[in-house]
């Protein structure tokens, strides 16, 4: 079970929760970042033969440095990207569950190449690490944590004592009932 972190009802996010947020990022993305690019180069855009890697100056801005900007400029604002608030977590200080520095949520960013080069081995870490933390976060002392909500008490199913069936129906007996 994760510790919690922060506050009574945080606990790390794990594996799971987080490629569900790196989804919801990658439509959100997509739904920006094709429709500009489709109406600069065209359906040809698609099209690798005739564009190459990139497709020129505009595919480079709009592709790789607006959503690092985009991701930096949430993360300093709000500590997550879109995906991460749909699914209620934030990236905090490793060491004391506050909010990381800007040159924490930098490195956090640049740091997703040392995550991605070993086949995303940094990032399937986080299913294997106790805090939850991918190759990014430990190179920039960060964790990803989630809030959950807190029960009054935990479910039970095993009968309470006193509470008997009456012997020819399956309803309470009344007897139950009485003080």
């Amino acid at each position: 079970m994760a510790e919690p972190f922060g506050s009574p009802s945080d606990v790390y996010a794990g594996f799971w929760i987080r490629v569900w947020a790196t989804i919801i990022d990658t439509v959100l993305l997509v739904l920006i970042i094709y429709p500009i690019l489709i109406t600069a180069y065209g359906w040809e855009y698609f099209d690798v033969d005739a564009t190459g890697f990139l497709a020129g100056p505009l595919d480079f801005l709009v592709s790789w440095v607006l959503p690092a900007v985009a991701v930096i400029i949430l993360w300093i604002l709000k500590s997550a990207t879109p995906g991460k608030m749909a699914i209620g977590a934030r990236i905090v200080d490793a060491l004391t569950g506050a909010r990381p520095s800007n040159a924490q949520f930098i490195g956090r960013y640049f740091a997703y190449v040392v995550s991605t080069i070993p086949l995303g081995l940094g990032f399937i870490w986080v299913g294997i690490d106790s805090r939850k933390q991918s190759w990014h976060d430990k190179l920039a002392g960060t964790v990803v944590v989630r809030t959950v909500q807190q029960r009054s008490s935990s479910a039970s199913f095993e009968r309470p004592a006193k509470q008997r069936l009456h012997p020819s129906a399956a309803v309470a007996d009344p007897a139950d009932f009485e003080r």
